[in-house]
């Protein structure tokens, strides 16, 4: 590539375009001097000049592209064939390949050492651009995440293994010790899952090959080990972690331990399973140090916020969350209790597990093996003097009916229950042999929810309806072409996918006299059809709706959620 001429250094070119003064030159070369950095660093970070006119400026001079990677859609089989040491050391990542050559941004392509050592990596011609040092190191982070550390470990560990012909106990023996091949091996896939808020990892052996895969944003990515024996180990010292039975491998184990991963507190829950090829690994994280969400950050809609808010704070009556694995109800309970939490009030937990340590709340951990279970800690609480209590899950008749007549003899009593929608609820306690007339004298109202993916906002683009989604918004009620839709086209901000985060999006059935009615005289047909068509009933695909025209998420992501629920209903409510 042409060697870039500097000829003038960039402080006299910016004074030479009237950008600089010679008095704030100065400033910066003794800022420079004091703090070590490079120029360029300095003058952005003193506010004299924008990064991206500082850039533009020395594109224009040194006749070098500055790119704006901040959209760009990356290929990352091609992107990783720059080694990350490489990447890292010198703030470059690979862009695009064309023909013979590869465009490769840097954050300073002035540094002719750094463009030959990449070029010579690389073994091709590159081009060289200017981009932005906090996009390239976002773009890193995001692409290589800490892929090679992985693959490096993972092969160390393997060559141990083959040394010591799959003998675990000199591997075991040192996995305390930091430099334990293990223990960098799992500290590495931990900080991997953190740095990507991935909320579980999943270590699972094939036939050949180890997988790791993180759920992130509720989808599954996956990356391939070809090391299958490291899995013993790996599996091994986790069991050590969470106090389990490392000689046990016919059995599920289930246990937990805390971590401390990039400076946060992170509880992790651990499931076991054999499988044919080896024990696959399921580990739910848990941040501890994000704190807890209030009301106001669930993302609930401003009416069903108002509406749940006054509900949670009545005196008494039961509320439920309803909604599957894995749609956010522990964190609305969480939040509730948060909300509810005061120095008059006494609340008592019963909890499998405890997820989130609260202050001033009396939470009981669920412990099956010495019969401490649901029913005996509602029990035992109610005589603890309680105004509200939390049950992790209605689980059982008996434990039903404790947690009912608690709400009738005035407790506020939270909790939550496995069904598909919030009208279903309250048919499902009597299906598990609850009477109607305890349902209905108890049951205040159901929350139900889901998660959906948020749009990037970064690569966020207002884009047309296809023919199915305007068939759907016309079956709302609403005209396709009223308002903007959009959708993320994928940036390396959200690896992409289009989008990053999740948010909850819910509906809210609060019970009324001819709910109730209905409830008492154990009337399915009846209770569906008056509560679909009462002002009590604030459906999901409402919400969802609402969303997808504030543009937080798609409209697919909306089609999702509804195609699990019964869409001759889904525009019905108040």
């Amino acid at each position: 590539m042409l060697k870039p001429q500097q000829k003038i250094r960039v402080g006299d070119l910016l004074v030479e375009k009237g950008i600089l003064s010679q008095e704030q030159l100065s400033l910066v070369l003794d800022e420079q001097k004091r703090s070590g950095r490079k120029f360029g660093r300095t003058v952005i970070d003193l506010g004299f000049v924008s990064e991206d006119k500082l850039l533009l400026e020395m594109s224009s001079h040194f006749a070098l592209p500055y790119i704006d990677i901040s959209r760009f859609q990356f290929n990352a089989d091609i992107t990783r064939r720059l080694p990350e040491s490489l990447a890292r050391r010198y703030r470059a990542i690979i862009l695009m390949e064309e023909q013979d050559q590869y465009f490769v941004g840097f954050v300073d392509p002035l540094d002719i050492l750094a463009v030959d050592e990449v070029q010579r990596s690389l073994k091709r011609k590159i081009v060289a651009a200017f981009v932005k040092e906090q996009d390239v190191l976002n773009a890193i982070d995001r692409i290589y995440r800490r892929t090679e550390q992985i693959a490096s470990i993972a092969g160390e560990l393997d060559d141990e293994l083959s040394e010591t012909d799959l003998d675990l106990d000199s591997l075991l023996a040192e996995s305390d010790a930091t430099e334990a091949p293990v223990v960098r091996l799992l500290q590495n896939i931990f900080e991997d899952a953190v740095q990507v808020a991935a909320s579980d990892i999943h270590i699972e052996p094939d036939e050949h090959v180890l997988r790791v895969r993180l759920r992130i944003d509720g989808e599954l990515q996956e990356q391939v080990m070809k090391e299958k024996r490291v899995v013993s180990a790996l599996v091994s010292r986790l069991k050590i972690m969470s106090g389990l039975d490392i000689s046990e491998k016919r059995l599920p184990q289930d246990g937990r331990f805390n971590i401390r991963i990039l400076n946060r507190s992170v509880d992790v829950r651990l499931s076991t399973l054999p499988t044919q090829y080896g024990e696959a690994v399921v580990m739910r994280l848990l941040d501890q140090s994000q704190g807890l969400l209030n009301l106001n950050s669930l993302g609930m809609t401003d009416k069903i916020r108002q509406h749940f808010s006054n509900i949670i704070t009545r005196p008494h009556g039961l509320v439920l969350v309803t909604g599957p694995t894995g749609s956010g109800k522990s964190t609305t309970l969480y939040a509730a209790l948060n909300t509810l939490n005061a120095a008059n009030k006494k609340i008592i937990t019963a909890e499998d597990p405890v997820e989130y340590r609260l202050p001033r709340i009396n939470q009981v951990q669920i412990n099956s093996k010495i019969g401490l279970d649901f029913s005996r800690i509602l029990r035992t609480a109610l005589r603890q003097d309680p105004d509200i209590m939390l049950i992790g899950e209605m689980r059982d008749t008996e434990t039903t009916e404790i947690a009912l007549r608690a709400a009738m003899t005035g407790h506020l009593v939270l909790s939550t229950l496995h069904t598909n929608d919030a009208i279903s609820s309250a048919m499902r306690l009597m299906d598990m042999g609850a009477d109607s007339y305890l349902v209905a004298s108890s049951i205040r109202a159901v929350i139900g929810q889901r998660l959906v993916r948020k749009v990037c906002k970064n690569c966020k683009v207002q884009y047309t309806p296809d023919a199915q989604e305007r068939a759907w918004l016309k079956g709302m009620g609403q005209d396709p072409d009223a308002q903007p839709f959009y959708h993320g086209e994928g940036c390396h901000h959200c690896s992409n996918s289009g989008y990053v985060g999740r948010t909850g999006v819910y509906e809210l059935l609060e019970f009324d006299d001819n709910m109730l009615d209905a409830l008492r005289q154990n009337d399915t047909a009846l209770f569906t059809r008056v509560a679909k068509n009462s002002d009590m009933y604030l459906p999901m695909a409402q919400c969802a709706l609402e969303f997808a025209m504030a543009g937080k998420t798609t409209l697919s992501e909306v089609f999702k959620i509804t195609a699990s629920l019964d869409e001759t209903n889904l525009g019905e409510g108040g």
